[in-house]
């Protein structure tokens, strides 16, 4: 079996149903978040790269077929109209590292409706996800204020799959290193690392411990000192690195307590041994929460090591994201349900000075000081573009980041700017509206359908 089955069911059902009545006339889907999580003031796009190689590679085959089959109790024959179905459609995207607001679409696919309705479950599964792990990592890059931040998730994310995207998005958003062997060779980011409490506890004292990691590696160390008494240990480093010269490049690295204090308490106790040269690193459950606080504290730390909070995003660990029918076959269409109107047609993201977004249409002539945000990244089924590297991410992201208002950058109680709708997207929603009343005769109930909250000069923004 291909990746093809790694979809849920009812896209299945779907696009045997497509097939059956020859429903295979261009669709796009619009992928969004309609609100952000609580404490965001802005997202970071992040798994476009994994949705394209899916794409790029969806092929149903033989075994597929079987697998499908088995899963709807169908006989083989009824799934023969998906053997070969491959990808062959059109992707606009917002790319990686670039930041977007509430309503405004991640990523549109237009193809052939079956292909397009079968790609949902993996794309909405690589965006969500990673956008969601990205934008936390982005958090802690602001936090740190400066301060060198590295990944340490990968023991606590959920599978390897997930901590190797970890770890990239984490250098894509500004971290300067990652304990995950395998990303760091993949991907050329710098691997970090010191030692486990256990190495300490093997040996008879911590100094035989220190001393036997220290013969082991030449050159600068990092030496974990919290397994017994972190004081006692921070001496007992200060002394093993004063008697091999290792003060340059080294540390120590504190791991659990009030990690302020216990770094002050560090710093006294290394500069009096004459090492001002040596580092504190500070790891054990941080998130941007704790590396806000303690940088505003002036907590002498100089390196934060984030892991299980970052990795699984665990204040906000999902995204209130949709993948939605806009239009099929030429015609608009839109999702009329109490709180989640969705907006019909192709649209594009104009962003303008201030992130005073505009979400137009796709043919729309970009409004004063606009610049369109979706970008076409694939086309029959194509990249229609090289693979950006980790810099080129990590230089749009910056980009937006020093854009973006104050007031959504903070940690705690972020302002988020909101897009509103332009003016031939509310009038085609308003067409699409009376279109579909008229046909179902709800118009009287018009009323009872809640609109969005996002508001401005050219209307409201259906999610």
């Amino acid at each position: 079996m291909s990746d093809a089955t790694i979809t849920d069911l009812y896209e299945v059902t779907m696009a045997m149903s497509y097939l059956r009545e020859a429903m295979t006339g261009p669709a796009t889907f619009s992928l969004f978040v309609r609100e952000l999580p609580p404490e965001r003031g802005f997202l970071v796009a992040g798994g476009l790269e994994s949705v394209l190689d899916h794409l790029s590679g969806l092929h149903v085959g033989p075994e597929d077929v079987d697998a499908f089959a088995s899963a709807v109790r169908r006989p083989r024959r009824d799934l023969l109209p998906l053997l070969g179905l491959e990808f062959t459609g059109e992707v606009r995207a917002v790319p990686e590292g670039g930041i977007l607001l509430a309503g405004e679409p991640l990523l549109e696919v237009t193809a052939p409706l079956p292909q397009a309705q079968l790609a949902e479950t993996y794309v909405l599964n690589q965006l969500s996800h990673q956008t969601a792990v990205a934008s936390k990592a982005a958090r802690c890059v602001l936090a740190a204020a400066g301060h060198p931040v590295v990944d340490f998730s990968l023991r606590r994310t959920h599978g390897p799959q997930a901590g190797f995207r970890a770890a990239r998005l984490g250098a894509m958003v500004g971290f300067a290193g990652t304990s995950n062997v395998a990303a760091a060779t993949a991907l050329g980011i710098p691997a970090v690392g010191t030692m486990a409490h256990s190495f300490v506890e093997a040996f008879a004292t911590e100094e035989d411990a220190f001393r036997a990691f220290a013969r082991s590696h030449p050159g600068p160390v990092t030496l974990l000192v919290d397994t017994y008494d972190t004081e006692a240990g921070v001496r007992v480093a200060a002394r093993v690195l004063r008697d091999l010269d290792r003060g340059p490049g080294s540390a120590v690295r504190l791991d659990s307590g009030d990690l302020g204090a216990l770094a002050r308490r560090a710093r006294s106790i290394l500069d009096a041994a004459g090492l001002p040269e040596v580092r504190i690193i500070a790891s054990g459950g941080l998130d941007e929460y704790a590396l806000e606080d303690l940088v505003r504290s002036g907590a002498p730390i100089d390196t934060y090591a984030v892991g299980t909070r970052v990795g699984v995003s665990a204040d906000a660990p999902y995204l209130d994201s949709a993948y939605k029918l806009v239009e099929y076959d030429g015609r608009p269409v839109m999702k009329l349900s109490s709180a989640k109107v969705t907006a019909p047609g192709r649209k594009q993201v104009f962003r303008r000075p201030g992130y005073a977004d505009v979400i137009g249409l796709a043919d729309e002539q970009p409004p004063d000081g606009g610049v369109p945000l979706l970008e076409t990244v694939m086309r029959g089924g194509q990249r229609t573009r090289s693979r950006p590297t980790l810099d080129e991410c990590r230089e749009r992201f910056t980009a937006d980041l020093g854009r973006l208002p104050a007031a959504a950058r903070r940690i705690r109680a972020p302002v988020a700017p909101r897009a509103t709708a332009s003016e031939r997207l509310s009038a085609l929603a308003a067409r699409v509206r009376r279109r579909i009343e008229e046909q179902t005769g709800t118009a009287s109930v018009r009323s009872s359908v809640p609109e969005p909250n996002a508001s401005g000069p050219h209307g409201s923004v259906p999610r």
